[in-house]
Parts: C-alpha cells; sequence; structure tokens
C-alpha cells in the first residue's frame, strides 16, 4: 500500500455515494457547483456540513488499519481498530480507533497493547462534483479552500490531546503504552511547540503525518525539532518507526515533588546495580507518589 494521496480521497467520495446523498458529501455553491470545500473567497450562501465526519472518520480508520497490517511483519502483533482497554477507561463508549497486541481480540488487557493510535485524518484537497456525469475532480489544495483538515484544525488536535491525557492518567497501567496520533495534514504553527513538550513530557509519543505530498506545488514541514511531528514520505520510513516503537521499553513518569525529596529518591536508586535498574527502582520510587 502507498500512503495517503489523491486518489485515495476519489475513492473515498466513490464509496461513500454509495451510502450518502450529494448534498451529505459535498457542499452546493450559488452557481450550482458541487464541492468539497467552501472554496477560498467565496463569499455566497454557507452551511456546515457534518454528515461526511462519520464516513471520513470510518474509512480513514480502516484505511490506517489496512496499511498497518500490511507493513507488520511480526506474526506475534495484531492490529485491533476500535479496541476497548476497560482497565484504561477504554470502553465502548470511546474506544480506541486502532491498537497493536499481543492478542487478536477486541477487548485487550493493558500488558497486551503495544501501542495506541488516535487517528485524526480528513479530505485535504478540494473536490468537485459533476452530478450529470458522477466525475470527481481536484480542484485545489487545503490552501485554496476555507476548510481546516487534519492537524491544521485546532479543535480536532485538542480533542485528540484530551483523549491521551485522558489514557495516560487512568491508570499506572498506561504508563508503558506509547499513544500516537494520526493524521494527513500538517500540523499547524501555533501546535508545533505543543507536540514537542507533549513528546518530551511522554505523554503522546508523537503526531504522525502519514501524507507526503499535502500540497500541490512546494512542500511542508518535515518535522519539529524534537520530533513531536513528524511526516512520513514512504511506508518503508513508518515501517522504520514503527518497528522502533515496539522495540522501546518505555516509561512515563511524572509528579510533583521538592528537590529535596527527589534527591532521596536518586539516591536509593543509585544503590542498584545497574543503569537499568537504577531506571527501574527510580520510576517504582516516583509512582508511589
Amino acid at each position: 500500500m502507498r500512503l495517503w494521496n489523491k486518489n485515495q480521497e476519489k475513492l473515498f467520495f466513490k464509496n461513500s455515494e454509495k451510502v450518502a446523498f450529494t448534498n451529505q458529501l459535498f457542499y452546493r455553491t450559488n452557481d450550482g457547483r458541487y464541492v468539497a470545500y467552501w472554496p477560498k473567497g467565496y463569499r455566497g450562501q454557507k452551511s456546515t456540513l457534518q454528515s461526511r465526519n462519520s464516513l471520513i472518520g470510518n474509512f480513514t480508520e480502516e484505511w490506517v488499519f489496512n496499511l498497518f497490517n500490511s507493513l507488520i511483519d511480526d506474526e506475534n502483533l495484531h492490529v485491533i481498530r476500535q479496541a476497548r482497554i476497560p482497565s484504561l477507561g477504554i470502553t465502548s463508549r470511546s474506544p480506541a480507533d486502532i491498537a497493536i497486541a499481543l492478542t487478536d481480540k477486541k477487548v485487550l488487557k493493558a500488558d497486551e497493547v503495544k501501542v495506541i493510535f488516535e487517528v485524526k485524518m480528513s479530505i485535504v484537497w478540494n473536490w468537485q462534483y459533476d452530478v450529470d456525469s458522477g466525475s470527481i475532480t481536484e480542484i485545489g489544495d487545503f490552501r485554496t479552500h476555507q476548510g481546516k483538515p487534519s492537524f491544521t484544525r485546532s479543535d480536532s488536535i485538542l480533542k485528540a490531546i484530551g483523549k491521551c491525557i485522558d489514557i495516560r492518567v487512568s491508570n499506572i497501567e498506561s504508563s508503558r503504552i506509547p499513544i500516537i496520533v494520526i493524521g494527513n495534514a500538517p500540523l499547524s504553527n501555533g501546535f508545533s511547540k505543543k507536540a514537542d513538550h507533549l513528546k518530551s513530557a511522554g505523554i503522546i509519543q508523537g503526531f504522525w503525518s502519514l501524507n507526503p505530498f499535502p500540497l500541490n506545488h512546494g512542500n511542508t514541514r518535515k518535522t519539529t525539532p524534537n520530533g513531536g511531528f513528524i511526516r512520513f514520505d514512504n511506508t518503508e520510513e513508518l515501517k522504520l518507526h514503527l518497528n522502533r516503537l515496539f522495540k522501546k521499553d518505555l516509561n512515563f513518569f511524572s509528579g510533583m515533588e521538592n528537590a529535596e525529596s527527589l534527591g532521596k529518591y536518586i539516591e536509593i536508586a543509585n544503590m542498584e546495580d545497574t543503569y537499568e535498574n537504577k531506571g527501574l527502582k527510580f520510576l517504582n520510587l516516583i509512582k508511589r507518589l
């Protein structure tokens, strides 16, 4: 499989035509055109299209599910869509969009989960639909329309951050599970530093864009300074980062303590004989706070 591109968006509209009406997928301009987003500079009567959200959500989740399935070679790892992890508060009301786990089942224990992915993808380009011929034509990238796709939409990012924080603080069992937010557009400038800070703090391990070329001309940011955001250019690069996640033995830790108490924990941990044991001892002391 290839990463996200215009063909995937055309396929979304073609598939959705079978289950949705035209006015549920496209906006109708004053001059009778059907478009995916209101074009820049459009001054006619406008409405807000909500009916497409669940359709694109289902389509992109399934696309990520199939993509990861094609990239993971380890027979002991399974890609689970709409996974539930009750001990982490991840239930049927708000399941994990995609999880990679050691067992192939919908309801998982925390120690069976290797990675959790929150999918925040959307239509990136603008499209025009011809009612008579049924053809769909791309009419511009996200710079040419008024929509805010994927990571360029602040409320979508804030919702993803909120869910990830809720998972991270739900139970000590979540401390060993990386959490990644998946998108298909560049990260807005206002969230670049926040993405790096969230990664450095261990709350979210990255915002990953799976769209190599979101612009028709020119390019977008490849990564932020500390890797909180990464744009992947091909499946080989994505596979490399996935494999690194599976091999890392990560531990999230946090707390508010004075310097004297932290010094005591460090001194106690330093009595262990190896770096690994020192680290584990310190983490166990911190977790008791």
